[in-house]
């Protein structure tokens, strides 16, 4: 193959670019016009680009207007540079780390990075930390934004609802004192389940007065029956808790007290919200529920309370037919 010329090149890394980068920065490190078509094409050639090229403020910048995080690859000098370190944190607000630690702690820059990205406030100085505006935005991004604010304001009651609002498990991150608010609490056992894994865990972060609410435990268990595992040993024994929850979810029944896991309305409607096909020891096939694994062993070997149990089980799935 002949010496690719220079027209030849540029044309070749419009049509490809970071494929040929790496040949281009060992043939012609310094070609401006070579480099700036690359980065064009895909911002992050500049990690391949040359140190003269990463200190060229035109080809940084246009670099990080398509890739904010190749902020990373620049010299030292440009993530020194205002303009810089704004247009990479406006394409992606966890840039932040990269910016020098002067900027790190330049208001507008670190406001920008979180209204993109409320977890860009980990790379914040210290001060804008706690800078109320600044976390405020922050947790209306992200709930784990709160982790990250100063100790003062995870104690201020309006960002620690506003993170709530956004994402109930947020309460985790609050002051103790704020765990111990009603009103917060409620709001975060609302707003609880944006991660589907951990649902149901708001009431997990309330202050142990507020788990033995009975108004705040009934609210989240008709949320989530599995919160139900959260409350106070007195409510995983209160009938009605304990009903409701397993009415939303019949494995919550794991969670109740000993005396409601051997009471027959309570076990049988946990029952019928998980039945399905299992065998019995005589290997008839026999509705069941999962939930009966948790019942007490009286129950699970009772007889006739578990053919009441497939008689209701097998009612809820014609409805389900229907």
């Amino acid at each position: 193959m002949g010496i690719i010329n220079r027209t030849e090149l540029l044309e070749l890394v419009k049509k490809i670019g970071l494929a040929l980068v790496r040949f281009v920065s060992e043939r012609l490190p310094n070609d401006k016009e070579v480099v700036l078509t690359a980065v064009k094409k895909d911002g992050s050639a500049l990690k391949f680009a040359s140190e003269e090229s990463k200190n060229d403020r035109e080809i940084v910048l246009t670099a990080v207007e398509k890739i904010g995080w190749v902020l990373q690859c620049a010299s030292d000098n440009l993530r020194d540079d205002k303009e810089v370190v704004l247009t990479a944190v406006e394409n992606r607000g966890d840039a932040l780390e990269f910016a020098s630690k002067r900027l790190r702690n330049d208001r507008e820059v670190v406001l920008t990075a979180v209204k993109k990205n409320g977890s860009a406030l980990y790379y914040a100085s210290e001060r804008l930390r706690n800078d109320r505006d600044v976390v405020l935005e922050a947790v209306k991004k992200n709930r784990y934004a709160l982790e990250y604010a100063s100790e003062r304001l995870r104690n201020d009651r309006d960002v620690v609802l506003e993170a709530v609002k956004k994402d109930g498990q947020a309460l985790e991150f609050a002051s103790d004192e704020l765990k111990n608010d009603r009103e917060i609490v409620l709001t975060a056992i609302e707003n609880d389940g944006s991660d589907l894994q951990f649902y149901g865990l708001a009431l997990k972060f309330a202050s142990e007065e507020l788990r033995d609410d009975r108004e705040v435990v009934l609210t989240a268990v008709k949320k989530n029956g599995q919160a139900l595992k959260f409350a106070s040993e007195r409510l995983r024994d209160d009938e009605e808790v304990v009903l409701t929850a397993v009415k939303k979810n019949g494995q919550a029944l794991k969670f109740a007290s000993e005396r409601l896991r051997d009471d027959e309305e309570v076990v049988l409607t946990a029952a019928k919200k998980t039945g399905f096909a299992v065998r019995s020891d005589s290997e008839e096939l026999i509705f069941c529920g999962h939930a009966l694994e948790f019942a007490s062993e009286r129950l699970r070997n009772d007889e006739e309370f578990i053919k009441e149990i497939k008689k209701e089980i097998k009612k809820e799935i014609k409805k389900l037919i229907k």
